[in-house]
């Protein structure tokens, strides 16, 4: 997952809106949104699921929890000794630690894994998790995003997504159909505006898209979340290289 912007407002029927784009190689092997066999525990999980790494960039689980995840983009090389960072969205929603019990577990174990961003909802907080510095956060009202730097980094595309996503909540535009060009926007930053990650400046201007498309890489799920008091809604589009795959739309009541 590559950008998310969410609206947490705990105080209303629907307390989290979420908006998310995962990007990927699309030789990367991958299922769409569908509902994962139980646990043990009896707890069911609503995700796409990563094929190679085994783990999820977001999903819900049937009593209402969310967990999502974007990767740190670094030039450093990715260890290939570490357990796959997905699998600490599927613990989340699997599992029955509230948020801030969970994150702060998680922050002493940092260091095994690859650098990543965790956003975690547990029903009543929204919470998130920087794993280079091990920093547990509590996230304020409001609008909110995380793309591949830490929480609120002002990339160019985190910034205008969050601002549209705002517009959107002051304009109460906030179905489904409303939100799909917030993601879908192909529009690259100016150069003198683009972050310094240390890759390419020709891939920079790329990836600086909010919805990118090349022969090899690109936007493969785009996904609206909206947690309600008492029911979820889900809707994931799929695409490929040749452009929209599919769309899924789920709904269910959450069970205590």
């Amino acid at each position: 997952m590559c950008l998310i912007a969410w609206n947490w407002q705990p105080g209303r029927t629907t307390p989290l809106l979420l908006l998310a784009n995962r990007d990927e190689f699309y030789a990367r092997p991958t299922l769409p949104l569908h509902w994962w066999g139980p646990a043990p525990n009896g707890a069911e999980v609503l995700a796409g699921k990563d094929l190679q790494g085994g783990g999820t960039w977001l999903g819900v689980s049937r009593s209402g929890r969310l967990a999502a995840l974007t990767n740190y983009r670094s030039t450093k090389p990715l260890r290939t000794d570490t357990p796959s960072r997905g699998e600490l969205v599927a613990a989340f929603l699997y599992g029955s630690l509230d948020a801030p019990t969970y994150l702060e577990q998680l922050a002493h174990h940092c260091s095994d894994y690859n650098p990543f961003n965790l956003l975690v909802f547990d029903g009543l907080q929204l919470m998130g998790l920087e794993s280079r510095n091990a920093r547990v956060l509590r996230k304020q009202p409001g609008v909110g995003a995380v793309s591949n730097a830490d929480f609120q980094t002002p990339w160019p595309k985190l910034t205008q997504l969050k601002n549209r996503l705002q517009q959107q909540e002051d304009r109460a535009q906030t179905d489904v159909n409303s939100l799909w060009p917030l993601l879908h926007d192909r529009f690259t930053a100016p150069d003198a505006s683009l972050p310094h990650t240390g890759v390419s400046q020709e891939l920079e201007r790329m990836l600086s898209a909010t919805f990118i498309a090349t022969p090899h890489y690109g936007t493969r799920a785009c996904s609206v979340v909206a947690i309600h008091r008492t029911h979820v809604k889900f809707v994931e589009q799929s695409h490929g290289v040749q452009g929209l795959i599919a769309e899924n739309r789920q709904a269910f009541q959450i069970s205590p």
